[in-house]
């Protein structure tokens, strides 16, 4: 399965729909648009990716669509944001591991797609947490992926994460390495909204069940807090 891709699109999907426009396609810039019906309708693959990510994202939580994600160029961000808390982490740590942190923005290709797999198992089950995606919104979902990716197995695999009951042990359990339960959890971090009871118990089960430490958990939480900060308002 090709998750990197699909998941690459996803998150650079992020920063038009934070400035409220149709992501730029061949050239050409699209029409101003904040509407959620209006992304759906849009051609072009980026156009697609903005619309699955704002039903993954749950408009119906009344959060300006893509309200919080990633705004800096996609899964490569995502891995430089988890290799400065890890490296803060390490420096405060005298028990920490030594060495080069091996972030998803510094692995060859075939560990690149094993973490995408679990960072995009982690945005599904976050877009959960708050138990509201039905049916219908799962149908829309299951389009929008089908338009983004041809690849069936992935198609399937996205299909059974949404209509699976939501399980962090579950989730932690695809995290191969400390470092890879970093961009799980940081990529959870960015999709939620903490003032949301049932997002925050999540978000506090998931990292027990990834074993973090207290301490790289509040680097992780730092580096989200600044990159949420800098989003438009």
């Amino acid at each position: 399965m090709n998750t990197r891709g699909l998941l690459d699109q996803l998150l650079k999907s992020g920063q038009d729909l934070l400035q409220n426009k149709a992501p730029a396609q061949s050239g050409q810039q699209g029409g101003v648009s904040s509407q959620l019906g209006s992304l759906l309708s849009g051609a072009g693959g980026g156009a697609l990716a903005a619309g699955a990510l704002g039903l993954l994202l749950g408009s119906k939580k009344g959060r300006k669509v893509g309200g919080q994600v990633l705004t800096y160029g996609g899964l490569a961000a995502l891995g430089v944001l988890a290799y400065k808390a890890y490296g803060n982490w390490q420096r405060q740590q005298a028990s920490a591991p030594r060495g080069e942190p091996q972030t998803v923005d510094r692995l060859p290709p075939a560990q690149v797609e094993q973490h995408s797999h679990g960072i995009l198992r982690a945005i599904v089950a976050a877009a959960k947490a708050d138990g509201h995606i039905d049916d219908r919104e799962r149908q829309l979902i299951d389009g929008e992926i089908a338009k983004l990716t041809s690849d069936i197995e992935l198609q399937g695999w996205l299909d059974r994460e949404l209509a699976k009951p939501l399980d962090p042990a579950e989730v932690a359990r695809a995290a191969q390495s400390e470092e890879m339960a970093a961009e799980m959890y940081l990529a959870s971090l960015l999709m939620v909204d903490e003032e949301n009871f049932m997002e925050r118990a999540y978000l506090n089960e998931l990292s027990r069940q990834l074993s973090l430490d207290a301490g790289l958990k509040a680097e992780l939480e730092s580096q989200a807090k600044t990159a949420l900060q800098q989003l438009p308002a």
